[in-house]
């Protein structure tokens, strides 16, 4: 199984970005916008396209307010496991997000590392843009 840490800081307030992570069918417009272009809620569930085309459904695991923390898996796609959390820390006046996607087959790494690196770059120029 392969692992993948991406991790970002922000000025923004661990709690304007709680509040964007959480908000789990506003992917394409508060979180990672360009990256995702849809998202359709469904029970337990959002559906995901993303900028290439690509649409997986993302069940969702965990919303941890206490803990600042989403887990969620994925179905469809290329891989035969995927599962992966985003949680939110405080960093100085600021945040720092970590998020983290443990997968199969490893091999996929050449694929999901590149993709976590464009979510993770939108998701940095949406949070820095918050109040």
């Amino acid at each position: 199984m392969a692992t993948i840490r991406k991790q970002l800081v922000t000025s923004a307030r661990p709690e304007s970005v709680w509040d964007a992570i959480r908000d789990i069918g506003a992917l394409h417009t508060r979180l990672v916008p360009g990256f995702v272009v849809d998202t359709r809620l469904e029970p337990g569930a959002r559906i995901v396209t993303f900028a290439n085309g690509t649409v997986i459904k993302e069940p969702i695991v965990t919303i941890d307010d206490g803990e600042r923390r989403l887990v969620w898996s994925a179905e469809g796609g290329a891989l035969t496991h995927y599962n992966a959390s985003a949680q939110v820390f405080s960093e100085g006046a600021g945040s720092r997000v970590v998020w983290l996607a443990d997968f199969l087959p490893s091999e996929a790494a050449e694929m999901v590392g590149p993709m976590m690196e464009q979510g993770i770059a939108a998701m940095k120029k949406a949070l820095d843009a918050l109040p």
